[in-house]
């Protein structure tokens, strides 16, 4: 996730990368998490202010109490009460900002590398450097989907319910065997 002081700094930096990605639909996220900090930074103001407002409000309570001003003191009770709730509620508009603002970050690609060539796809990467020679063996090459499955070892419609398209979970000996080979690589 890029840092959202890259954004403020150099949103047009940002922008710029996205295009280059051939992603132009993602371009609103940026103007999005600009306005959605934007907001998130005023609440977060605005909630110290009150929070410091509420302790100077909290120590005016007791001196009027102690020089017996005690309707002056249910005024600034009555103040105090107000602040906090504005603070309560505050305080869950932070978090829905904050989610939105996560949501939209997650969404924004991060910065290629000024080394990386531009291609729409990767029929247009360049090869730096081949290390032997590609063999294609003589027999068909199974799919490793299909190997598990043969085994026994995946779940696909539990971890498509869960997670979506494109997932799946391990089961039985071959769980088992990708958390030992797991294992070992740490270990080792």
């Amino acid at each position: 996730m890029i840092d959202i002081n890259l954004i403020r700094t150099n949103a047009e930096l940002v922008k710029e990368n996205i295009k280059k990605k051939f992603q132009d639909r993602k371009l609103p996220l940026v103007d999005e998490a600009l306005a959605l900090d934007s907001k998130r930074r005023a609440l977060i103001a605005e909630g110290d202010s009150l929070r410091a407002a509420r302790n100077t409000l909290s120590k005016q309570v007791g001196a009027l109490m102690k020089a017996g001003q005690k309707e002056e003191a249910e005024k600034v009770k009555a103040q105090v009460k107000a602040d906090a709730d504005r603070l309560v509620a505050i305080e869950k508009e932070c978090e829905e900002v904050d989610a939105a603002l996560k949501k939209a970050m997650m969404s924004i690609p991060n910065i290629i590398a000024d080394d990386v060539p531009i291609g729409k796809d990767d029929s247009e990467n360049v090869e730096l450097q081949r290390f032997g020679e590609a063999t294609v063996p003589e027999y068909e090459v199974p799919y490793h989907l299909d190997i598990l499955e043969s085994l026994d070892g995946i779940d696909v419609d539990s971890a498509r319910r869960t997670s979506g398209q494109g997932f799946y979970y391990l089961t039985g000996d071959i769980a088992r065997l990708h958390s030992a080979v797991l294992t070992y690589a740490r270990d080792l």
